[in-house]
């Protein structure tokens, strides 16, 4: 039960390409955003989307395959936890940053992107 305290299961399409950095510790990191979309009835029964946007953050070896493999508008699922993370900018105000630093990632819609690739062949 204790693995399930901060756990994030999400299934989403890529707001942009990964961006990975190499840190002077060796270290690679790869941020990119992900939207999910909800769809629900309002009160006055109208179909309504809602997306929410998230922060995610990918660590060496999934940071590698995440810059290489991951595009803009790719379909992905995602697990990992919630991080939140205080810092301050170049003109020294705090912000605070919520972000899901994943430990695994499906490739949604590799196969589609592979037939597309192999019917164009």
């Amino acid at each position: 039960m204790s693995s399930l305290r901060n756990r994030v299961n999400l299934i989403g399409n890529l707001g942009q390409n990964p961006e990975m950095k190499s840190l002077d510790s060796g270290k690679k990191v790869t941020h990119f955003t992900l939207a999910t979309t909800e769809e629900f009835k309002n009160a006055e029964g109208q179909k309504v989307k809602e997306t929410t946007w998230h922060n995610i953050v990918a660590w060496n070896g999934l940071a590698d395959l995440a810059s290489r493999y991951l595009k803009k508008g790719g379909q992905v699922a995602v697990e990992g936890r919630i991080a939140y993370r205080n810092y301050e900018d170049k003109n020294g105000v705090a912000k605070s940053v919520t972000e899901i630093v994943i430990h695994d990632v499906l490739f949604l819609n590799q196969q589609k992107e592979q037939a597309k690739v192999e019917s164009l062949s």
